[in-house]
Order: C-alpha cells, then structure tokens, then sequence
C-alpha cells in the first residue's frame, strides 16, 4: 500500500539533519500502521514539503519512498554509512570578490560567514549562505571553521589573486555555453515575482523572467560572473510532483 506523506516542514531556510517524524504522523487519521512497522521516518528538509511523495511501510519496517517518481528509501539511519554526510558547499571563481560577495550579500541576502586566505597559493574563499534567524556566527577561529563546513548548501566563492585588475582575462565559463555542463543554482523566495521585480530595480541580468517560455513563474538571473541563478518558490513548484 502506498501512502501519501505530506511532511510539515516550514518553507524558509532548509537545513539538513534537524527535523525528525514518525511515520504515523504523516498518516491519515484513518490509517494506522502495527506497533511493530511504527519506526521513526528521518527526513531532512531538503525535502520541501512541495515534493509530493509516496511511502510504503514494508514487514522488515523500512520505509520506502519515491519522490518525483524515483525510488527512495529511509529508515535504519543509525546503521547507514553516509550518515552525518552534508551537502556543503558548491564553488563557483569569481573575477572579483567585491563585486561578488556584494551581489550575494546585497541582492540574494546572504551573509559571509568565513573568509580563508591562502598566500601561498594566491587565492582565497568565500563562504556564503543564509543565517537563520537570530543565528550568529562563531568568534573563535576554529569553531568558525567547523561551523561553516558542517554547515548545508552554501556558496563558496574562489577568488584567484590578480583577475580583478587583468585587462586580459576572459571570465570563467558559466556552464551553459557549449560545452555545456554546470548549470546553475538554485534560490528559494517566498514570491518569484516580486523578487524579479526587486532585480529589476536593482539592474540585474535576467535569462528568463517569470512568465518568458513554457515554465511560468521561474526566474533566472546572473551573478557578476555570469553564473545562472533560479529564482523559484516551493508554492509555484507544487505541481510539480503530479498528482
């Protein structure tokens, strides 16, 4: 029997490994499960609650899921090798990081958390994301360090010495010209107009506006680099998971 399972998880900010629920609370009160199969079911809230899935509580109590149609499976969490594993970071270069780290500061409202500098090698990193709220970052140096890289989905920005000021350097490939391969990332907003409208103002580059093409209510704008950036909202991607 399959069950739909619509978890209660407040859009905002998704972070990982911080949200627990029993399998029966996910259940319609007129479904109920034996003792035996009421295991904990684990979800991370990098499922949005958009995602529609379906579950089926097998004898032997794991949980079987599919989400957009591909099969998952939680449960025996404790036993399971990548526990403890964070989606941590994806590393875009940048020509300047004034430039870069105000876009994402000022346009997208993420904080940098930790700046690393390494002489050595002409380079350094900036880590950005999204504090929750009345989160503060930590003073001490190494705390920092481990609080940044335990830390889900942030952007690391690479910055190597010299290509701000090089009349002669060409910009970094943003994936999406041929040949292509990385395409973009992705920022969740309560209202995807209204924010296309803010980036409007602030003369920012669009790809796609919200009602351009076939995919109504999705935007695309570009970074200082020229690396996309999807503008969606869990609402407008409901339907997304079929019925």
């Amino acid at each position: 029997m399959f069950i739909p399972i619509t978890p209660s998880i407040k859009p905002g900010i998704i972070r990982p490994f911080s949200s627990s629920i029993s399998i029966e609370s996910a259940l319609p009160p007129s479904i109920s499960l034996p003792s035996s199969e009421k295991l904990p079911l684990k979800l991370t809230k990098a499922i949005s609650p958009f995602f529609a899935a379906r579950s089926r509580a097998s004898r032997d109590g794991d949980v079987k899921v599919q989400i957009l149609g591909i099969p998952c499976q939680f449960g025996k969490m404790t036993n399971n090798a990548t526990a403890g594993y964070v989606m941590n970071q994806t590393m875009l270069r940048i020509r300047d990081p004034k430039v870069s780290v105000a876009f994402y500061q000022d346009t997208l409202g993420m904080t940098l958390l930790g700046k690393f500098d390494f002489a050595e090698m002409n380079f350094s990193l900036y880590f950005m994301g999204y504090l929750e709220e009345g989160e503060t970052i930590p003073e001490d140096k190494k705390k920092r360090s481990e609080w940044i890289f335990s830390r889900p989905a942030l952007v690391e920005l690479t910055h190597n010495w010299g290509t701000e000021n090089d009349p002669d350097f060409a910009g970094y490939h943003d994936g999406n010209q041929q040949p292509q391969g990385f395409g973009h990332i992705g920022i969740s907003v309560p209202d995807v107009y209204k924010a296309s409208e803010r980036f409007e103002e602030l003369g920012i580059e669009f790809v796609k506006r919200p009602d351009d093409g076939q995919m109504k209510g999705l935007a695309f704008i570009k970074d200082p680099d020229g690396y996309w950036i999807e503008i969606l909202s869990p609402k407008g991607l409901r339907d997304i998971a079929g019925d």
